[in-house]
């Protein structure tokens, strides 16, 4: 799977904001790392740096220092929707209005044919969704409105998930969808009684990071506007009926294990799903081991609780993205060389367990398998902390189609013997819930099928809704 995006939005009066940009960027890489950009404002001009590539080769120092003013945006991107060459990469850019404005977008929208065939736009020539919704906000301010209005009148028809920082003049919004799908969390620089400034960020680190105090998520459906002045609030767009639905994959893969999500740190989130995956385990091993990053946590879990010693089995090459896996399974099978290595001392001659957060076609899992056992791994029993993937997503995670996911066309047995690991189980979903600890209020389509916001084409399953 390739993660959501990560979006930054600052204003900070007389602090180098470029700078304080690029280090909350920095710390969303893991969000997305085909490319990154920003857009700040000064004496009444927008100016956009953008290109493919991790934050820190798109952003050198001089570049930098060329991005002055006290209002920043910025995104790092894995394209889920349109092309994924440097000319989608974000912030998107229009000139509609006095000074024009930029957006970064996180997540994915579900009816962007309809909406660009109401608009007469030819969506293939659009680069990405993010793109759509621009060209929409751009038409409606063009003939009138101001930014702020063009946002209802547009988000209000926009189905699917958003977070969004948009800059314009002297402002920055930060929006977020009615169901919450995507984290957005807001941020104070300075003290509450004098405040320096305000960042939004899809993670807490984010925040952490260029030393801002966590003030709280953004609601389902609020825009935040900050100026220079200060900051204010409205409910832009109706909440959804019913519970958020953040995406449960937040806690089990995407999000820094450093970050808060609704209250609770990742990382303990993740020790919790390993401990409850040990209570329905009942395998005789030597040693536990998480597959990096993810699967860490996990794995300690599950060694408290089993009383199997935990040890590392494995090392990651911390220089390689995740955009160096090619869509040919073959070479999606060679990546796992390339980005994790065995430690054979550790390993040789050993009955592991190995943790790691999911399956999704398989093929990187049955590489890894066979990497341990090439290492003299006596058994390999896999234990997964998500429930089967079986269904795709359609709200900011890129997958493959449903033929394409393993657990969808196959019994766990079936993929046990595709895998060649000696035994294979997953989390429960009921135990997954439980380790979030949040009633009700995740997504989990792609483990269920039931989807609680439109979905661009029909799927058949029980409980779907359009």
């Amino acid at each position: 799977m390739k993660e959501a995006c990560g979006v930054v939005g600052i204003v900070a009066p007389g602090r180098d904001v470029a700078h304080l940009c690029y280090d909350a960027l920095f710390a969303l890489q893991h969000r997305g790392q085909e490319s990154a950009g920003m857009a700040t404002f000064q004496n009444q001009q927008i100016t956009v740096v953008k290109d493919n590539g991790l934050v820190s080769h798109v952003f050198a120092e001089s570049t930098l220092r060329a991005l002055a003013g006290s209002l920043v945006i910025g995104h790092t991107r894995y394209s889920t929707s349109g092309s994924a060459n440097w000319t989608a990469a974000q912030p998107v850019y229009r000139s509609a209005g006095a000074s024009g404005f930029a957006l970064a977008h996180n997540g994915n929208l579900t009816n962007t044919t309809a909406l660009a065939a109401e608009a007469d736009i030819e969506y293939t020539s659009m680069l990405s969704d993010s793109d759509l919704v621009a060209e929409l906000l751009g038409r409606e301010v063009e003939a009138g409105a101001t930014l702020n209005d063009a946002l209802g009148l547009v988000l209000a028809r926009v189905e699917g998930a958003f977070s969004m920082v948009i800059l314009e003049a002297n402002e920055v919004h930060a929006v977020r969808d009615p169901y919450g799908f995507r984290p957005l969390c807001l941020g104070r620089l300075g003290t509450a009684d004098a405040p320096e400034g305000w960042i939004v960020a899809s993670e807490s680190p984010a925040l952490d990071v260029i030393g801002a105090t966590f003030v709280r998520e953004i609601s389902p459906g609020e825009m935040v506007t900050i100026t220079k002045e200060g900051l204010t609030s409205q409910q832009l767009l109706a909440p959804a009926e019913g519970k958020q639905k953040l995406c449960i994959f937040e806690f089990v893969y995407f999000a820094r294990p450093d970050a808060y999500l609704m209250g609770h740190q990742v990382h303990s989130t993740r020790r919790r799903m390993g401990e409850l995956l040990a209570q329905q385990s009942n395998v005789e091993a030597d040693l536990v081991m998480g597959v990096p990053d993810s699967g860490v946590p996990a794995a300690e879990g599950y060694a408290k609780v089993s009383g199997i010693p935990f040890g590392q089995g494995l090392v990651k090459n911390r220089y390689i993205g995740r955009t160096f896996i090619s869509p040919d399974q073959n070479e999606r099978a060679k990546s796992v060389r390339r980005k994790l290595n065995p430690l054979r001392e550790n390993i040789e001659g050993q009955r592991l367990i190995v943790v790691d957060d999911s399956i999704v076609r398989g093929t990187t899992t049955k590489a890894l398998v066979g990497m341990l056992r090439d290492a003299g791994a006596k058994e390999v029993h896999l234990r997964i902390s998500s429930p089967p993937f079986t269904w795709p997503c359609y709200y900011g995670i890129d997958t493959p189609n449903r033929d394409d996911l393993l657990a969808a066309n196959h019994s766990i047995q079936e993929m046990n013997d595709f895998i060649g690991s000696d035994t294979l189980e997953f989390i429960t979903l009921a135990n997954l819930r439980a380790a979030v600890q949040l009633d009700g209020e995740c997504c989990d389509a792609c483990l269920t099928g039931t989807y609680p916001a439109p979905i661009p084409v029909t799927l058949g399953a029980v409980g779907s809704r359009w």
